[in-house]
């Protein structure tokens, strides 16, 4: 008897519900279809009782249901005034009230009253000019055209900023190109990763010269990006991929693109194929290696 009297509390657990409620309990969702249910019908009711409270007044006073349908249509009418006191409207039965004493031709005038729209409109405008000339050109308050001017290209300017950074780390090795803005930050990277293998000044050591005409990999700026980029295991160079970002290889590129023809000391013999450059280029890099050179001593 008491193995039976354990095993009932099991039976009557919690009963799944399958009627679709939020609750996991037959019993809880009965009860909330009942409470509807009977919310249903104390709604009817209410709606029963409203309308016989009516027909009860409607046959007691009817004098009380003639004053609530004369309010209304009191009320109705109000809309239509105010619209006709804001255009200016007059009624046709006071037209005689507002004839100017003088006629031609069996022709009569009307003084009507100025539309209240209009001289809001009118009066509104003169508001207006008063604010804004005393914001723009009394306080201060507000940017006239050269200010604005030079705020937006403060925004312009930022956003050019920001494009480029986005742009920059999307660079690879078809597409990168020489920027003469980039050697200085290159410079600064090659120092703290390159100097061990190829010398403080890209003359060389452990790794190729830098700074002439012969490559072993290319010497355009493309061959320069992969080149660090994938790196030459076979000479003992590891690629630069996993360490520098595609902005910081770009960066360190153009920095080598301007140690062409820098004649550094004790250079290492040249290896490789020699690569001719184009006179203009040659004199662009060269400016540019001077233009480094003053910023990193400033």
């Amino acid at each position: 008897m008491s193995l039976l009297l354990d095993t009932v509390p099991a039976s009557v657990e919690v009963v799944e519900s399958t009627l679709g409620f939020g609750s996991n309990n037959l019993y809880t969702d009965i009860l909330i279809v009942v409470l509807i249910i009977v919310m249903l019908a104390l709604l009817a009711s209410a709606l029963m009782v409203n309308r016989a409270m009516k027909s009860i007044i409607r046959i007691t006073m009817p004098e009380l249901v003639n004053e609530e349908a004369a309010r209304r249509l009191a009320n109705k009418g109000w809309l239509k005034r105010s619209w006709n006191k804001m255009m200016g409207i007059r009624p046709i039965s006071e037209e005689k009230d507002i004839v100017i004493d003088h006629e031609y031709d069996g022709i009569r005038e009307l003084d009507n009253p100025i539309p209240i729209w209009f001289n809001f409109l009118f009066y509104g405008t003169i508001f207006f000019g008063l604010v804004y000339l005393f914001i723009y050109q009394v306080s201060g308050l507000g940017m006239n055209q050269d200010q604005e001017y030079a705020h937006e290209m403060v925004v312009a300017e930022k956003e050019r900023q920001a494009y480029l950074a986005a742009s920059a780390s999307n660079v690879d090795e078809s597409t990168v190109e020489f920027q003469p803005e980039m050697a200085a930050e290159g410079k600064a990277i090659f120092a703290a990763n390159c100097v061990a293998c190829h010398g403080g000044n890209g003359e060389g050591g452990i790794g190729p010269n830098l700074t002439d005409k012969f490559w072993l990999h290319g010497g355009e700026i493309k061959d320069v990006f992969k080149t660090i980029k994938y790196g030459v295991p076979d000479k003992g160079m590891v690629p630069w991929e996993q360490t520098l970002s595609p902005a910081q290889i770009a960066q360190v590129a153009s920095y080598i693109v301007t140690l062409r023809d820098t004649k550094p000391a004790n250079p290492k013999e040249p290896q490789g194929e020699e690569v001719s450059y184009g006179s203009t280029e040659a004199a662009e890099t060269t400016a540019v290696d001077n233009a480094v050179d003053k910023k990193t001593e400033q």
